[in-house]
């Protein structure tokens, strides 16, 4: 029996998004696990993470990150487009959830260089 398999992370990014658009995203996500080799490029990508293969699919303002299993599809990510969380992920950058900005000090150099820019 094919499945649709969310992770903790996947279920609780898309309990954050509303009943409504949840069903949208769920309706447009028609995929089966032997479609994956003819993805239509419109809408889906790849990109390698930790040697294994994932892919995206892009549904309106939304960006679901899976991978294959063989009991079907595994959801590992539900993200917003235009996000550093959605940013990070498809950028490869090492992401330990949202505690990884926060260890990373390079960011908030950057964002403290700023601010003493304009103060000059």
């Amino acid at each position: 029996m094919f499945q649709i398999i969310f992770n903790e992370i996947s279920a609780a990014e898309m309990a954050a998004i509303p009943t409504l658009v949840q069903l949208d995203l769920l309706s447009e996500f028609q995929l089966l696990p032997a479609d994956l080799g003819s993805l239509d490029k419109k809408h889906f990508s790849q990109i390698e993470r930790n040697g294994k293969k994932l892919y995206r699919y892009r549904a309106t303002d939304y960006r679901i990150y899976f991978g294959k299993c063989p009991e079907g599809i595994v959801i590992h990510r539900v993200l917003h487009k235009n996000t550093i969380r959605d940013f990070l992920f498809r950028s490869k950058l090492p992401m330990n959830e949202d505690e990884s900005g926060l260890e990373n000090t390079v960011p908030w150099e950057l964002i403290q260089e700023g601010q003493r820019a304009r103060k000059s």
